[in-house]
């Protein structure tokens, strides 16, 4: 009798990721994870890491607390740091805050570096990373204001103030790389490791 497959678990409050798996037929739970982002952004500025290794930091962190919870679950982590030239942005507190990020950004090139991390028993397996390019137009203040009219609240859920899947997208002159990194997720690379370890068919 052939053994089942492992269990995979999202470590994540994330509704896009969650429909990120869901929509490429991945049987998952959710157990999201709360951890002191701030500080462990704090810790890796101090030290001198990248953009693209705090966003590993912080996948790994949240995969491996889960992991200790449900050690024989493969729990997968996911996390991103918008970084624009030496200054990082993270998720806006409020509608003033999103608008102030938007004019930051207005105009300007960013990148969106995000990681991915498969933890078991506490111990991270696999992980990798990607690191999107997004060019910003240069957007007047009344499409701004008219667009956080339209989008309220839910501009509070992303890092960078905008959702490539909602109108979001009229914010940008040209985006480079991998549209589900952009989203939140390396998946083709997590699906060929979830694929490696039978999860997924070959």
């Amino acid at each position: 009798m052939a053994a089942s497959p492992e269990r995979v678990v999202l470590a994540s409050a994330s509704p896009t990721r969650a429909a990120l798996l869901r929509a490429a037929g991945i049987d998952f739970a959710i157990e999201p994870v709360s951890i002191d982002e701030g500080k462990l952004k704090e810790k890796t500025r101090r030290t001198g890491e990248s953009a693209i290794g705090c966003a590993i930091a912080l996948a790994t962190e949240k995969a491996c607390a889960v992991s200790r919870r449900d050690p024989t679950a493969l729990v997968v982590g996911g996390d991103q740091v918008l970084a624009a030239g030496t200054e990082w942005f993270d998720k806006p507190r409020d509608l003033a805050e999103a608008r102030r990020q938007l004019l930051a950004l207005r105009g300007r090139a960013h990148t969106l570096a995000t990681a991915v991390c498969v933890a078991q028993s506490g111990i991270p397996v696999w992980r990798a990373t990607s690191a999107p390019e997004l060019t910003m137009r240069c957007f007047s203040k009344a499409f701004l204001d008219a667009y956080i009219a339209a989008e309220g609240e839910s501009l509070l859920g992303s890092v960078g103030a905008y959702r490539l899947e909602g109108r979001g997208v009229q914010l940008f002159s040209r985006i480079s790389g991998d549209h589900f990194a952009i989203l939140g997720l390396p998946l083709i690379e997590l699906i060929g490791f979830l694929r490696e370890r039978g999860v997924l068919p070959a």
